[in-house]
Order: C-alpha cells, then sequence, then structure tokens
C-alpha cells in the first residue's frame, strides 16, 4: 500500500525532503507524532539549541467505546463521526452497534459513549431491541465502572420524543454508572447540537483534547471525495420522469431518473437518496398572511427552502400560546392538523423573528433507490407516490412528493446526498435466496436488488411478493418483473391487490397462502426482506411470520419467536421501513 502524504507540496522543503518525512509519517502512530511535536516544540523554544528530552507521553491510550443504537443509519454516522474526532485526539476508540453486542459485553469498558435513535412511539431501533430489552431487565450486569454519556437522536412530532434514549441514560445511572455529561436530545435537524456534543464530551474525557487538537492532520483530499451531504448537496438534473400508476388509479405515483454525473456519489442497492425539497407556495402564503407578513420576499424565500411549515409539534403550540397569549388547545387537538391550523386558531402579527423561531429547519426526505449502479450507470431511479389528503377541513399534500411529482419537470434539478443503508443490502452470498416483501412505493429497493442480481448473475433463487390496490392501475414496474420471469432471474411473484375483490387482500394473505414454501425458504436459508409502511404493513407482515414459524414448525408462539428472532440476529430478516 503507498504512503499517504502528509505535508503538502507547499511545504518548506526541498521535494526529497517532502517525500523523506511523509515515508516517516505515514507509518507512525498517535503516540509517536505527539512526541515528535512535543519535540519540536522545546527545540523552537530553545532558539535551535538541543531540547531537552521531552516527557514521554503515557504509554497507555484512553480507551472509548462508542455504542450506537440505528434504524435509519444517523446514529451510526454520527458514531463514525465521533471515531473520528476521537481518534484525532488520541483516544483508543472502538466503534459498537448495539446488534453485535450485549449489556455485559460492554459493562467492564472505562469510558462509553451512547448515540441512540428512538424509532416511532419511543420504541428502540429493531437493531437495538435485543439490547434494549436486556438493559432493562432485571438481571442486567452493574456497570460502576463505566463513564458513560448519552446523545438521544428523535422527533418532536412524536410523543415519546428521544424516548430510547432517556431509558439508557437512566437505567445505566441506575446500574452504578456515572454520568460525565448531561443527556443531549436531538431533533430532525440533529448536526450542529450532535456535533457540539461530540467535541464538548470528548473535551471532558480528555483535558488535552485542545492541544491534541491543535496538531491534527486534516485530509481534504479524503474529505472532498466522501461526496455530496446534507449540508453541500449535488443538484442532480431530472432526466426523465414517468407516470406509472394509470389514469383511474387512486394514487399517483411515479418513475424518477436523476443523473448523478460528476455527484461522486457511489451507491448500492438498498441505499437511500436524500432529498432537499421546497414547501408548497400556496401554503407559504398562507402562512405569512396568518401572521401579518405578507409581501416578505425575503422570507417567503425562506419558508419555501429552510423552515417547516408543516410538521406541528407540542413544544411548537405551547411556544406560540406564550409567545401570543392564546390558550392551549385540548389534548389530542394537533392530531392530523399542520402549523397554519395552529396560527389560524389566534392570528397575530408576528415578526419574521418570531414567525421563524417557532418553526423547526425542513429536514430531508429519504427516499429508496430503485436502481442498480451496475445496470444505470451514473444514475438513480426513484419511485414517489404524490401524498394528497383532506384533514381538518383543509387538503394537504406531502412536501418532497408533490415537490418532486407535481412542481418539479424533466430538466429541473434537485439536491440530493446519499444516506447509506448497510444493514439492507443483498447477501453476500450470491447463491442464497432471496424473498423481498414490498407493496406500494416498498417495491423500490427490490427493483435495484433484480438489476443487480442479473448484473453480477448471483445464482440465488428470489421471490418477491408485491402488494397495491388495483392490478390494472397499480401493478408498479410490471413489465420489468414480468422480463425477469421470463428470464428466470426472479424465480416466484406473488401479488396481493386489496380493492380487486369484495374482501381486501393485502401481502401478509399472500404469504399465508405460501407459508408452506415460504417456511422451506426460510429453512433452506434465504434472506427475507420488507420494506414499506412501518405502522400498518410492517407490522402486519411481522405478526403473519410468526403466526406461519409456529403453524409450519408445528410449534407455540414463544419458539416461533424464538426462531424469527435467531433469523434477525443472523442477518437474514431485515426491514426498511418508514
Amino acid at each position: 500500500m503507498s504512503a499517504v502524504p502528509l505535508l503538502p507540496n507547499s511545504a518548506p522543503f526541498a521535494e526529497d525532503q517532502i517525500a523523506s518525512l511523509n515515508r516517516v509519517m505515514s507509518v507512525t502512530n498517535p503516540e509517536q507524532r505527539s512526541w515528535l511535536s512535543g519535540f519540536l516544540a522545546g527545540f523552537a523554544a530553545g532558539n535551535g539549541q538541543q531540547a531537552q528530552q521531552p516527557v514521554a507521553p503515557p504509554a497507555r491510550r484512553t480507551p472509548l467505546t462508542i455504542l450506537f443504537g440505528t434504524e435509519s443509519g444517523n446514529a451510526e454516522a454520527l458514531a463514525a463521526q465521533a471515531r473520528k474526532a476521537a481518534s484525532r485526539l488520541g483516544f483508543a476508540v472502538k466503534v459498537v452497534d448495539m446488534a453485535d453486542t450485549t449489556p455485559a459485553g460492554i459493562a467492564e469498558v472505562e469510558n462509553l459513549l451512547i448515540i441512540a435513535a428512538t424509532w416511532g412511539e419511543g420504541d428502540p431501533p429493531q437493531r437495538a431491541a435485543d439490547f434494549h430489552d436486556a438493559l432493562l431487565a432485571a438481571d442486567a450486569p452493574n456497570f460502576e465502572k463505566v463513564k458513560y454519556a448519552v446523545l438521544c437522536l428523535g422527533d418532536r412530532a412524536y410523543a415519546q420524543f428521544c424516548e430510547t434514549g432517556r431509558r439508557f441514560d437512566e437505567r445505566l445511572a441506575a446500574l452504578g454508572a456515572t454520568r460525565i455529561a448531561d443527556r443531549v436530545e436531538c431533533d430532525l435537524d440533529y448536526d450542529a447540537p450532535a456535533s457540539t456534543w461530540i467535541e464538548s464530551t470528548l473535551g471532558l474525557l480528555n483535558a488535552d483534547a485542545a492541544e491534541a487538537a491543535s496538531v491534527i492532520h486534516v485530509d481534504f483530499a479524503r474529505a472532498a471525495a466522501d461526496g455530496p451531504t446534507r449540508a453541500n448537496p449535488f443538484a442532480a438534473e431530472i432526466a426523465e420522469k414517468v407516470r406509472l400508476s394509470g389514469s383511474r388509479s387512486t394514487s399517483d405515483t411515479w418513475h424518477l431518473e436523476l443523473s448523478l454525473e460528476g455527484s461522486a456519489i457511489a451507491y448500492e442497492p438498498g441505499d437511500a437518496l436524500g432529498i432537499l425539497p421546497s414547501n408548497d407556495p400556496a401554503l407559504a402564503d398562507a402562512v405569512l398572511a396568518a401572521t401579518g407578513l405578507a409581501g416578505d420576499t425575503a422570507l417567503r424565500s425562506s419558508l419555501l427552502t429552510r423552515y417547516d411549515i408543516t410538521t406541528l409539534t407540542g413544544k411548537q403550540i405551547q411556544d406560540f400560546a406564550q409567545l401570543t397569549g392564546a390558550p392551549l388547545p385540548e389534548a389530542g387537538w394537533a392530531e392530523g392538523r399542520q402549523v397554519i391550523d395552529l396560527l389560524a386558531t389566534a392570528p397575530a402579527a408576528l415578526t419574521a423573528e418570531q414567525l421563524t423561531g417557532l418553526l423547526r429547519p425542513l429536514p430531508p426526505r429519504y427516499y429508496s433507490i430503485a436502481s442498480s449502479r451496475k445496470a444505470v450507470g451514473e444514475q438513480a431511479d426513484l419511485l414517489v407516490a404524490a401524498l394528497r389528503y383532506d384533514s381538518h377541513g383543509r387538503a394537504r399534500s406531502g412536501v418532497a412528493s408533490v415537490d418532486m411529482t407535481a412542481r418539479r419537470r424533466a430538466g429541473d434539478r434537485l439536491n440530493v446526498f446519499l444516506r447509506p443503508n448497510p444493514h439492507f443490502r443483498l447477501p453476500a452470498d450470491p447463491e442464497r435466496a432471496v424473498i423481498m416483501i414490498g407493496p406500494g412505493t416498498g417495491v423500490a429497493p427490490f427493483r435495484g436488488f433484480m438489476q443487480e442480481r442479473e448484473a453480477t448473475g448471483a445464482k440465488g433463487r428470489n421471490w418477491l411478493v408485491f402488494g397495491h390496490r388495483n392490478y390494472m392501475h397499480d401493478f408498479l414496474y410490471q413489465l420489468d418483473w414480468q422480463d425477469w420471469l421470463k428470464s428466470g432471474v426472479l424465480n416466484r411473484l406473488n401479488v396481493a391487490f386489496s380493492r380487486d375483490q369484495p374482501a381486501k387482500r393485502y401481502v401478509q394473505h399472500s404469504l399465508w397462502d405460501a407459508r408452506a414454501d415460504l417456511y422451506a425458504w426460510l429453512k433452506d436459508g434465504a434472506a427475507l426482506y420488507v420494506c414499506g409502511d412501518m405502522n400498518a404493513m410492517a407490522k402486519d407482515v411481522h405478526d403473519m411470520l410468526l403466526r406461519i414459524l409456529a403453524d409450519q414448525g408445528n410449534q407455540d408462539a414463544d419458539a416461533a419467536k424464538a426462531e424469527l428472532d435467531g433469523i434477525r440476529r443472523d442477518g437474514r430478516y431485515l426491514r426498511d421501513v418508514y
């Protein structure tokens, strides 16, 4: 492996000296570089005279374990960010996924940072569920040797905001661990508070952090190669836009092809694209009118691209009541309502600062990529269903989905970045069978899976279970699936169209009808994937899988649950739900 240059060509040394210094520095460890830094500082302080031998740094680097629980990948990305920062400060860092350890496995660590997401209404991420349950169990180990801090990720739109992180924090304290920093709870705009937490917490663990940070080597070339980010997205051109749902469909679903040429976005099947959308201009105008700010063009521009003017949280209701003197609405009032409804309860003239102070930053929306680079090159395909509905006398629409499908045209650009999903990948073994359950737009990543399996010549069997409303109008990517069936790439296709018969039929009903074959595939080592709605579909499918395992395995509910848990721990039951 070639050495990584540490000195720029502009350094005040001859070319051969730069090469020699780079060869030496590229094989040093943080301890050696710290010693050398002290030696050179002492030499300079002595005006070029022989410096006194510096005191050798401690032989033992401070150990640090960073434990994360993630559902969408944000906690994992922050754990990686914390690892980099801690490594530069000289810590001996270990990053651990909660899915890969137990409370007993970390009860003896010296320093522990926990980064935990909350999923839905206070639930731990699926991959952290076993760790969460074991930590809260009566027989959890003692943590009296551990110093810790907790960073929580959540969404204030949910009542149980950051509940999982709170439980971890309180439970560790009850088990004897020493809290070294207050818990920080982050909303969707977590970047700045999370970075501050990482910096300050590492500083508490390392009194010399500031000094060490002053001699950090920053590899700008590598940073630039990491690709677009949420803060620095790529403007992807919409190369093609095609409506997939029929004209008589009750849904409005589109296929978008985005050009990623020049973006350095190297996605894998299963990954998602983050989309930075724009708000509905009519809704922005309504918000401005309700606050007496109509005509403020600069503020209108900010409302379109920077602020969330749809989601309504309990904190916003409280802040608005305090700001205007309006009475607090009754419990449950916010259900199905948005910011405009709150403003309409007590129309008041606000300043631009007061209005924006009430609002959250506009978060990105994430869409599973429906393609494989091996098939489409520097392009990413998205499957987008426009969300429209009525609630409390107002017409509502999805922020990103309607922005992309109704207000954007081919040739327009979308600001995008990659959100990797390493826990929703095809099996490493190309001969392993896969079962894909994806109703509606949940089928998107499986199109990418099939393109990948076809391009690589993977020999494993492939089974898709797809569902939607009507066969004639909503069979998304129908020609693709039929072509793959003919070619033998797709070995089996089961469908469930809920509105084509008097009794509604969903994907879980197709699973029950095929239960004997499903059980046989799982026993044969197949990997099972579920993508789509978290609140109804994913739960119904999970319950059906338990029922099938009990029925086909001739076992009780507890044994079926243990078997499905085992499949999940083996990495063969993977979900991407939202």
